[in-house]
């Protein structure tokens, strides 16, 4: 007998993961998934599947508009860079979506990796130090 899990329950725990998320870790979270909706994005692309790829880069650019938005620019020196980029990013999405093309949403998709990678490394050293 298979025990399923409904979906408010997986509901409730994603709530709550969210929830008592550090910053750091809901950095990381939010990366982690604009990686997946550029990835899900490429390969509706690739399939010619244009309402879902159009779906997952909203998505994505809704995130990125998000990290743009927390990101205290007079925190730290590199600041203003890291917020131009997520402007750039933002603006590749929207290309890549409009002229329905894969190879933007590559190169956004592998940009957003590289952040991922490099928010969740400083999250462990954050986390190490504590």
């Amino acid at each position: 007998m298979t025990t399923m899990v409904p979906s408010n329950a997986r509901a409730a725990y994603l709530g709550a993961s969210v929830s008592t998320a550090s910053p750091e870790r809901m950095l990381v979270m939010l990366c982690e998934r604009m990686t997946l909706d550029l990835r899900r994005a490429v390969d509706a692309q690739t399939a010619g599947d244009h309402l879902a790829a159009h779906t997952q880069l909203l998505h994505a650019q809704d995130i990125v508009v998000e990290l743009r938005s927390t990101l205290r620019t007079d925190a730290w020196d590199g600041a203003l860079q890291l917020a131009s980029l997520y402007d750039w990013m933002f603006g590749q999405m929207v290309l890549a979506n409009t002229r329905r093309d894969v190879e933007v949403t590559r190169h956004v998709l592998g940009l957003a990796e590289q952040l991922a990678n490099t928010w969740r490394e400083a999250a462990l050293q954050t986390a190490a130090a504590s």
